[in-house]
């Protein structure tokens, strides 16, 4: 499921460019570059959670708290990357949650997070790829309304 979603993702994304990837739709939208941040933080904080069983450290969630939440804070930073720094992101990302993945069996799957026991590891990593999805259905959006198509580029503000 982790495989076939990132697949999907890349593919919505394929080919785009710096310009692409910042384009803000609207003054509430988020970027495609965002996005794809967002996916990779989102992934990063529940291997902590799961593989690591504890929260964000101050250090991680300072440097996370911007993809993770999004909004006019990620409309203003989140921008300037390639394509290409996203996807070896995120690719590095996605093949530490598979090797960990890899040593973790279904009793681990079924077991609570001991940091957020209302939940499972395993509806913490089917939340990693419902969360991509959905973001991955956003992106899908954006990219067919590019801006010299209709929708109007707005710039983030300054703050």
């Amino acid at each position: 499921m982790l495989r076939y979603a990132r697949s999907t993702t890349l593919a919505a994304v394929e080919g785009l460019t710096t310009a692409q990837l910042d384009h803000l739709h609207d003054s509430a939208s988020n970027s495609i570059g965002a996005l794809l941040a967002h996916m990779g933080a989102v992934e990063q904080s529940y291997q902590i959670m799961t593989f690591e069983d504890r929260l964000l450290s101050p250090e991680e969630n300072a440097r996370l708290a911007t993809a993770l939440t999004l909004g006019e804070n990620g409309r203003r930073s989140l921008r300037g990357l390639p394509l290409e720094s996203y996807v070896n992101e995120l690719t590095a990302i996605r093949q530490r949650t598979l090797e960990l993945l890899a040593d973790r069996d279904d009793a681990w799957l079924d077991a609570a997070v001991r940091v957020a026991p209302r939940i499972n590891a395993h509806w913490a990593w089917f939340h990693v790829a419902e969360d991509e999805i959905n973001h991955r259905g956003q992106i899908r959006w954006l990219r067919a309304r590019p801006p010299n198509e209709g929708s109007r580029s707005v710039k983030p503000t300054e703050g």
